[in-house]
């Protein structure tokens, strides 16, 4: 077991199978020795969207968090489908992340996105520090809460 599979087995985390893409595109690209994944959504087993709605309307700012850890953990999934191995991961270059928020939650979109910054940091340590990007809008695809991105160096 790798350290960061440890890490999410002591944090109480399971990391699902990597989810499936759901139109014409690949869930994760290899481009030397960076891994780009797709956006990934707050999919449970792949099967069951959780955590529809915009943040500040139907869902709170900690379902928010929720939704961008459990997008989090399938997009460290589609990492692991890509090397085989999460210590294969350099670091975690760059997040980014969509948030679907109602209009006057500017202030919570920071938040909600560090379910996925802190999930990542306590997953691969200071390997998993990052840059990232929040993008806001007041209708998300398939109407969840948040669509995550990584960008990782690899070995």
């Amino acid at each position: 077991m790798s350290t960061a599979e440890q890490r999410l087995a002591e944090l109480g985390l399971e990391l699902p199978p990597p989810p499936a893409a759901v139109a014409s595109y690949e869930p994760w690209v290899r481009a030397g020795n960076m891994i780009y994944t797709s956006g990934q959504l707050p999919w449970r087993d792949g099967k069951t969207l959780l955590f529809k709605g915009t943040i500040g309307r139907e869902l709170t700012v900690d379902q928010g968090v929720e939704a961008c850890k459990l997008s989090t953990l399938n997009a460290i999934a589609q990492l692991k489908d890509a090397v085989g191995n999460l210590e294969r991961v350099r670091r975690i270059v760059r997040l980014e992340g969509s948030i679907n928020i109602a209009h006057g939650y500017t202030d919570d979109a920071p938040k909600v996105l560090n379910g996925a910054s802190e999930t990542l940091n306590a997953v691969f340590g200071e390997r998993g520090r990052h840059s990232r990007m929040i993008y806001t809008f007041p209708e998300m695809l398939l109407g969840v809460a948040c669509l995550i991105v990584l960008w990782a160096e690899v070995d």
